[in-house]
């Protein structure tokens, strides 16, 4: 299951920053995904496109976060996020349930990686734009083993 975060304004790198390390706490969040502009080059300068850092690990946030797609495991981690949210988004947001993270591989997938499918990590099926660069348009953050 997913839901997706829709605030009622484009988040600046601070907010997307924060609110990315708080959603990472919550018990049943499987994967999240930024949707949103892109920002200019490094050289142009644009303040919002930076390094952030989530789960330790430093991450060059290529866009202006508009939406945030979350896979979560069941419909119980809904409310936590929705608490967890409205700190980071004070203006406002509606929360959405639905399908909005591809699960598996498409025919476009096969036109574009050909042999290579294989290699791709499942956690990358859905993240990323068929005609990117695969390593310019994700990141995989691991989670930590639990003892």
């Amino acid at each position: 299951m997913d839901i997706q975060i829709f605030p009622y304004r484009i988040l600046s790198a601070d907010t997307t920053e924060k609110l990315l390390r708080d959603l990472d706490e919550i018990e049943g969040v499987q994967r999240i995904v930024l949707q949103g502009e892109r920002l200019p080059p490094k050289e142009a300068g644009h303040p919002d496109r930076r390094i952030i850092t989530v789960k330790g690990q430093e991450i060059d946030l290529q866009i202006k976060t508009g939406r945030i797609l979350i896979e979560i495991s069941d419909e119980t981690v809904i409310e936590n996020v929705k608490e967890l949210s409205e700190p980071h988004l004070p203006f406002g947001f509606d929360i959405y349930a639905g399908t909005f993270i591809r699960k598996e591989k498409t025919v476009s997938d096969n036109l574009k990686y050909g042999e290579k499918l294989e290699e791709i990590p499942d956690e990358m099926v859905g993240l990323t734009d068929q005609t990117a660069h695969l390593t310019k348009r994700a990141t995989i953050l691991k989670k930590k083993p639990s003892n």
